[in-house]
């Protein structure tokens, strides 16, 4: 991979579904679930039923930014022995397959420090990731992941809550690389009933932060409530809800369709 790819790669993507009028769709897939190989074909389900970026959920032993829905996946990735080199390998899989499509790590920071920041880094670039994002890593404690990815050209995703102060977002619409992840609620992932009501402003007051895409996740579940943030963010992050679908029969086919759904629900009007 040569350097910045996943910064160009993921700047392309969004750009590509902007001038389709639509958000960017992004799916997330825990890998190891429900099995690491049933993990690879769930996920190419999902970047052949239009996913834009794809989102793979390294497992860990204590995801406290997620919900019961992906905590039972990781769970079961666990113990079905999946690895940190797993996820690197189906990354490398997913890579062969489809060169282009952004592949993003969503994972804690324990594995990453127990890897070795700078290792793992060069490890992403060599299988052909683009990105990380890691829920639990502070930014002011980031350094030592920030600098390696900077210099190698992979985006580093902040995340955003409509809880935090004016001068944070700033701080991490500045730091953050690739787009700014805004956690639509409080709490963690997992579906709800609705888009709250109050998003479109904190989607406003992050704008007005940054000049990077914006990607909206935590419960969205439903084509309807991905509809609804495509009107007011550039992506559409959807966890909980294509995990459920991996763990039911005929998986590869209900994912496929799901993120279709999706997809045309992001279009624009």
């Amino acid at each position: 991979m040569t350097a910045k790819r996943g910064h160009l790669a993921i700047s392309g993507a969004f750009r590509r579904a902007a001038d389709a009028r639509r958000a960017a769709v992004i799916p997330y897939v825990t890998v190891g679930f429900p099995s690491r190989e049933a993990s690879i074909e769930l996920a190419a389900a999902a970047i052949d039923g239009g996913a834009d970026l794809l989102e793979l959920g390294i497992p860990f032993s204590d995801p406290l930014a997620d919900g019961p829905t992906i905590q039972e996946a990781t769970t079961r990735a666990l113990a079905n022995g999946t690895a940190v080199r797993d996820c690197l390998d189906v990354a490398r899989e997913l890579r062969r397959r489809y060169p282009r499509i952004p592949l993003l790590f969503m994972g804690y920071a324990n594995p990453i420090l127990a890897f070795g920041e700078s290792a793992f880094v060069e490890a992403c670039v060599e299988v052909g990731v683009d990105g990380l994002i890691v829920p639990d890593l502070p930014p002011e404690e980031s350094r030592d992941l920030e600098d390696p990815c900077r210099m190698s050209g992979l985006a580093l995703v902040h995340l955003v809550a409509p809880s935090t102060p004016e001068n944070r977002v700033k701080m991490l619409c500045e730091r953050t690389s690739g787009f700014v992840y805004l956690v639509s609620v409080a709490g963690t992932t997992g579906a709800r009933r609705a888009v709250s009501a109050g998003l479109p402003e904190v989607v406003a007051r992050v704008r007005a932060a940054t000049s990077h895409p914006i990607a909206v996740g935590f419960g969205i579940s439903t084509p309807e409530q991905a509809a609804r943030v495509a009107h007011i963010a550039d992506g559409v992050i959807v966890g909980s809800a294509v995990i459920e679908r991996c763990g039911e029969p005929d998986a590869v086919t209900k994912v496929r369709a799901f993120v279709s759904a999706l997809r045309s629900a992001s279009i624009r009007a």
